[in-house]
């Protein structure tokens, strides 16, 4: 994907991961959008990056609905989508607030996939554009304390491993993102979980299989991602067998399907 010229869309581009990627994509030559509730970070990263800011609230399912029309209508078409706002939950099943729930999961999974039903379309029609989502090492294992979090992660994995099949024979990219643990406020916040919490992280970070990345350093490989077609960003390394385990269900599939020509525009009769 050339992004030099680009318009590239960052959802939770104000702090964080998300002003790590708007940064990362203006400098590689796009043209960012930055989303994300009204705040003064999110005109600070726009102005920063010379890019547009679109204040939303990605847990409103209208305002949702809303975003990528009246984007393309003021700004122009959307070359690149990235997915990247959330929220992290760090509550047991059993006491975790349902509002919290209910929040969680519109922002971190219903929002990316009903952005994606609307840019989608425009994408093909005009034979070009690349999809890009934010998920987690949390997508592919649970981990207690973080099961709301977890199931949305996972629902973000598992709708871009079938998405790209439907994409399989477009010019409609698609790359997932999984990190483990990053150096943002997000990550701040799951080490204040509680005492069983803590005890997970303590046997994890025993074992140093929780590593902290630099969010500019992984905002890079993901510009790098977008660029090149790649459909995986994963991180640490050392987490691999995480990801291939989780991966390998999903190839089994698109081994079955191998030959199955699809029309992403389908539709039943």
């Amino acid at each position: 994907m050339e992004l030099n010229g680009a318009r590239v869309l960052v959802t939770g581009g104000s702090k964080g991961i998300g002003a790590s990627l708007a940064r990362a994509y203006a400098a590689a030559g796009a043209d960012v959008v930055v989303v994300a509730r009204a705040s003064a970070e999110l005109e600070v990263v726009a102005a920063e990056v010379g890019g547009h800011a679109v204040a939303v609230d990605l847990t409103d399912a209208v305002a949702v609905e809303a975003l990528v029309p009246g984007v393309e209508a003021d700004l122009g078409p959307i070359d690149v989508l990235v997915s990247n706002a959330g929220m992290v939950t760090t509550d047991m099943a059993a006491v975790i607030d349902p509002a919290v729930i209910r929040a969680t999961t519109r922002l971190n999974l219903e929002a990316p996939m009903v952005l994606t039903r609307h840019v989608l379309p425009l994408m093909l029609g005009r034979g070009r554009g690349h999809l890009v989502y934010l998920s987690s090492i949390a997508g592919t294992a649970g981990f207690p304390s973080m099961a709301t979090y977890c199931a949305t992660k996972a629902g973000v994995s598992n709708f871009v491993r079938a998405l790209t099949l439907e994409l399989k024979a477009t010019s409609v990219g698609t790359t997932t993102v999984a990190p483990g643990p990053v150096a943002t406020r997000m990550w701040e916040a799951v080490e204040g979980t509680s005492p069983s919490g803590q005890k997970v992280l303590d046997r994890m970070n025993a074992v140093r299989m929780l590593p902290i990345a630099d969010p500019d350093r992984l905002a890079g490989k993901v510009v790098a991602a977008t660029r090149r077609g790649t459909r995986h960003v994963r991180t640490p390394r050392r987490l691999m067998g995480n990801f291939l385990l989780a991966e390998g269900a999903n190839r089994m599939t698109g081994a079955l399907l191998a030959g199955v020509r699809l029309d992403p525009t389908d539709t039943r009769p």
